[in-house]
């Protein structure tokens, strides 16, 4: 269930993510009408992708079935997600008001307020799932319910932050929801949808592959969980150079400094080789230890876990580094609003050249599950040189 919310939500957020670079194009170029324009469009966008997401998440138990899902887990997924698909409008709403903050040079508060917001989470999620402080025990619906609870309070405290900060007055966020430009509207909407499908062409192929895992029985699926999961608490750090990128890139393309933007979006992928440097190393030099930290790799059940997991670490380290320099370029791209083209490469990388080396090198050559993540560094690769190459094509003529 969560992860299901999760993908859906991150789906939309990716689509939003043009509202962000909407917004510092304008307030790069000095235009403090258009950027008022930009975030009200992100409003109506969020609006938009409202209502069909929330019928999906409602329904989702009926997809859950056809996969072949056991019905008691399906149950279970079902209270969680009809409880937490309350929180979705205000979750995108507040994945606006964070794009027009951050594009605007301020993200501080909204960074304050997600922090707030998880600690929260957690609490909420004890006394909900538990029943404390007199109510009731909601059990797996609790933290669906405090999920979104949460959401509407970090929603609630940034429309209201925003409404009441002088520094955003002369934007009037307050009134974004009454200015609907349909030329603008359809123009984030195309570009905002490439980036919807770009995510979703990535999630898949990562989804793809952990289902391929299972083929090769559970210790090997229960190793690649441990490597997928380090390696998703390592990209974070990728996501966020990221989105910096694509705020500056954006904000020195709306004043016409396309030489400005270039030097941004690669001081931006170059910041991210030394820090994914740094974790190939532990990655190589510490992978007992790593695996340390998900299960005791002692025990003799475990011992096929382990050697299966030290493999993958080992190709994990070159997957980061690619996975890191594709992600920036793809935010240095999405400030300069080339969203079709990474949405093409995108494809091509991850299924083209990911999925389909990994499956020959895998099963066809007989390579085993390793084959798997040898598919990704070919396919991270191949995404990383050819979103730089269109970076560096777009503003080639202002590098000099």
């Amino acid at each position: 269930g969560a992860v299901t919310f999760s993908t859906l939500a991150s789906v939309c957020r990716s689509a939003l993510s043009v509202v962000g670079a909407s917004v510092a194009n304008a307030f790069g170029a000095g235009k403090t009408e258009r950027v008022s324009h930009a975030a009200s469009q992100g409003v109506w966008l969020a609006a938009t992708l409202c209502l069909p997401m929330m019928f999906v998440i409602w329904h989702f138990d009926s997809i859950l079935l056809l996969t072949g899902q056991e019905e008691g887990i399906v149950s279970l997924a079902k209270t969680y997600l009809q409880a937490i698909v309350w929180g979705f409008p205000a979750a995108l709403g507040f994945c606006v008001l964070k794009e027009v903050g951050s594009a605007l040079n301020r993200p501080q508060f909204l960074i304050v307020t997600t922090v707030v917001g998880l600690l929260l989470n957690v609490a909420f999620n004890y006394v909900f799932m538990f029943g404390k402080f007199g109510l009731p025990s909601l059990g797996l619906a609790g933290i669906g319910w405090a999920s979104a609870l949460v959401f509407w309070l970090n929603f609630i405290a940034a429309a209201i932050w925003m409404c009441c900060d002088e520094y955003f007055k002369e934007y009037q966020i307050d009134r974004a929801w009454r200015q609907f430009d349909k030329d603008m509207f359809v123009n984030i909407v195309q570009t905002g949808s490439f980036l919807g499908l770009q995510y979703a062409a990535e999630i898949g192929v990562f989804t793809a592959i952990a289902l391929l895992m299972g083929w090769f029985g559970t210790d090997t699926l229960a190793a690649h969980e441990i490597t997928a999961e380090t390696e998703s608490f390592v990209e974070t750090v990728s996501i966020g150079i990221s989105y910096a990128t694509m705020m500056r890139v954006g904000q020195l393309k709306g004043q016409n400094d396309l030489r400005g933007a270039s030097r941004a979006g690669f001081v931006g992928i170059a910041l991210i080789v030394p820090v994914a440097s740094i974790v190939a190393l532990i990655f190589w030099l510490f992978p007992n230890f790593i695996v340390e930290l998900y299960l005791d790799s002692s025990h003799p059940d475990n011992v096929e876990i382990v050697g299966t997991a030290i493999s993958f670490l080992e190709v994990a380290a070159i997957v980061q580094l690619f996975y890191g320099i594709q992600t920036i370029a793809a935010g240095a791209l999405i400030g300069l609003k080339d969203t079709q083209t990474p949405m093409a490469i995108a494809l091509f990388a991850y299924w083209g050249v990911g999925m389909g080396g990994g499956y020959l090198m895998a099963f066809t050559l007989g390579w085993g599950s390793t084959g798997l993540w040898l598919g990704l560094v070919l396919g991270l690769l191949m995404s990383a040189v050819l979103l730089t190459l269109r970076f560096y094509l777009l503003t080639y003529e202002h590098n000099s």
